[in-house]
C-alpha cells in the first residue's frame, strides 16, 4: 500500500497520492498442452463460429436470437448502467458548481415589532430579502479515494461487457444445441416413418397369407405389434421436436404459437475446429475477462476503505448578490464572497474503518480464488469437449459398422424365414436391431454437432471482446 504521511497545508494544495494496492494479475497459466490433442498455434474461431456448420437456417435463428432475446437485452440494459454509473464516478474528479437563489418578502405585525419601542417611533413592518450566488465545491481527492472509486467502477463497466459477450455466446451455442437437437429428431422420424411404410406392407403381406390360410395368426399379430411400436416411437419423437421448436422460439424471442421450423434431414459435413493453445483460449472466453475485471474491482476498492483512515479535506467558494431590495439586487455593492476550506479527519469510530478495510481485502481475495477457478472450469471445459468428440468418433464408426452388419443379418434372416427355415420372431428382432442402431445413429449425429457448438463456446467463440 502507499503511504501517504501528513504534509503541510500549502502542500497539501498541490501533492496527492493513491493509497491502496495497485492492481497486478496473477501469474497464472493454462500450460502449453492439452490432454487430449495436440496444442497448435494461431488456432482462432471466426466470431461467427456458426457458419463454420454451412447451415442457412441455423444463422439465421442465431441471428434473430442475437437481435431479439430478452436475456441479451436486459444484459445490455445492464451494461449501459454500468456504463453511466462510471460517469457518476468520474464527476467526483471535478469541482461542481451551484446557482443558489432565493428571495422573499415578510411583513411583522404593529404590536409586536412596537412594543418595545418609545411612543412614537415608527417601524416599517414589510421587509424584504434576495440573496442569488455561484457556490464551488472540490475535492482535492489526496489520497486518491475518488480515483479508485473511478477505478473499481471503470472495471465494473468493463465486466459486464465482457458478461454480455459470454451470454451471447450462451444464447448462440443454446440455439445451435437446440436446433442441431431438433434436427437429429428429424432423422430420427424420417427412419421411424420408413420403418411404418415397410412394417406395415410387412403386416399387409402377412395378413393376407394368414387369411390364405399359408400361415397361422401369431405372425400378423407380432407384424402388428412392431408396427404399433414403431407409431409410439415417433409419437415421442414428434413430442421431443415440438419441446426443442418452443425452446429455439424463446431464444429468438418469439411466442411458440408463432414460430415453426420444417422438418429437414440434409445433414452437411462436420466442421474441424482446433482448440489453439491454452493461453489463447484464457485471453479470448469472456468469462475469463469478466473474471479479471472483478478482481480489478475489488482490489480497487481496498484503496477505498484505506482512504477512510485519513483526513478528508474540501475547498468551497461562492460569489453573487444580496439586497434587500430587488431594484438595488445587481449594484456593486451589494455583492457577497466566500471563500473556505475544511477537514474531517476520523477519531474514533469503534473500529468502522478497521472492518471495512478488512472486508475489502476479504473481497479481494474471493474475486481472486473465483477468478482462478474460472480458469481451471474454462480449461475443464475444453478437455471436457475434446474427449467426447474422440469418444462420439469412435462410437460413430463402430455404430456404423453395426448398421451394415444389422441389415445383413435382416437380410438373411427374411431369407431363412421365407424358406421355412426360420420363425418369423427372428425377422423381428432383426428389424428390431436395424432400427436401434439407425436412431442411435441420427442421435449421434445431432450429439457431434451439439458437441461441436460446445467446444466453441468453451474456446472463446471467437468474440472480439469489443
Amino acid at each position: 500500500m502507499k503511504i501517504c504521511y501528513l504534509l503541510p497545508p500549502a502542500a497539501l494544495l498541490l501533492v496527492a497520492c493513491t493509497v491502496g494496492p495497485d492492481f497486478q494479475l496473477p501469474g497464472t497459466s493454462g500450460g502449453s498442452k492439452w490432454q487430449e490433442t495436440q496444442a497448435v498455434s494461431g488456432a482462432r474461431l471466426p466470431d461467427a463460429w456458426w457458419r463454420l456448420f454451412k447451415d442457412r437456417e441455423l444463422t439465421r435463428l442465431i441471428a434473430r436470437a442475437l437481435s431479439a432475446n430478452n436475456d441479451l437485452a436486459a444484459a445490455k440494459a445492464r451494461v449501459d448502467t454500468a456504463r453511466a454509473l462510471v460517469g457518476v464516478d468520474r464527476a467526483r474528479m471535478f469541482p461542481t458548481l451551484d446557482l443558489n437563489a432565493s428571495g422573499g418578502a415578510a411583513r411583522v405585525a404593529a404590536e409586536s415589532a412596537t412594543r418595545s419601542l418609545p411612543p412614537g417611533f415608527a417601524v416599517d413592518l414589510d421587509s424584504q430579502r434576495y440573496r442569488g450566488t455561484f457556490d464551488l465545491a472540490y475535492d482535492p481527492d489526496l489520497w486518491g479515494r475518488n480515483k479508485r472509486l473511478l477505478e473499481a467502477s471503470s472495471s465494473q463497466a468493463a465486466a459486464s461487457e465482457a458478461l454480455l459477450d459470454s451470454q451471447r455466446l450462451g444464447v448462440a451455442t443454446e440455439v445451435a444445441r437446440q436446433y442441431f437437437l431438433l434436427r437429429g429428431l428429424d432423422q430420427q422420424a424420417a427412419v421411424l416413418n420408413d420403418t411404418i411404410e415397410s412394417r406395415q406392407n410387412t403386416l399387409d403381406i402377412q395378413k393376407s397369407k394368414a387369411d390364405a390360410g399359408l400361415i397361422d395368426g401369431l405372425s400378423t399379430s407380432q407384424a402388428r405389434t412392431e408396427l404399433e411400436l414403431a407409431n409410439n416411437d415417433l409419437a415421442a419423437v414428434e413430442r421431443q421436436r415440438g419441446s426443442a421448436e418452443h425452446a429455439l422460439a424463446v431464444l429468438c424471442g418469439i411466442r411458440p404459437a408463432d414460430f415453426s421450423i420444417a422438418s429437414s434431414v440434409s445433414r452437411g459435413a462436420l466442421p474441424s475446429i482446433r482448440a489453439g493453445l491454452p493461453a489463447e483460449v484464457l485471453g479470448r472466453r469472456p468469462d475469463v475477462r469478466a473474471a479479471e475485471q472483478d478482481l480489478r474491482a475489488a482490489n480497487a476498492r481496498i484503496g477505498v476503505a484505506a482512504a477512510a483512515f485519513y483526513p478528508n479535506f474540501s475547498l468551497s467558494g461562492g460569489g453573487g448578490f444580496e439586497s434587500l431590495n430587488v431594484k438595488s439586487f445587481l449594484d456593486w455593492e451589494n455583492r457577497v464572497l466566500s471563500i473556505g476550506a475544511g477537514v474531517a479527519a476520523p477519531i474514533f469510530d469503534g473500529g468502522t474503518n478497521q472492518s471495512n478495510f478488512q472486508a475489502a481485502v476479504s473481497r479481494r481475495d474471493e474475486a481472486l480464488a473465483h477468478y482462478k477457478n474460472t480458469l481451471l472450469v474454462a480449461l475443464r471445459e475444453v478437455e471436457d469437449a475434446l474427449v467426447d468428440l474422440k469418444g462420439l468418433a469412435r462410437s460413430r464408426n463402430a455404430l456404423e459398422l453395426a448398421l451394415a452388419s444389422s441389415k445383413d443379418t435382416q437380410r438373411l434372416s427374411q431369407e431363412r424365414y421365407d424358406k421355412g427355415l426360420s420363425s418369423y420372431l427372428e425377422v423381428v428382432e432383426a428389424g428390431r436391431t436395424v432400427l436401434r442402431v439407425q436412431l442411435i445413429l441420427a442421435q449421434q449425429d445431432a450429439q457431434q454437432r451439439i458437441t461441436l457448438a460446445v467446444l466453441a463456446k468453451a474456446l472463446g467463440g471467437g468474440w472480439s471482446g469489443k
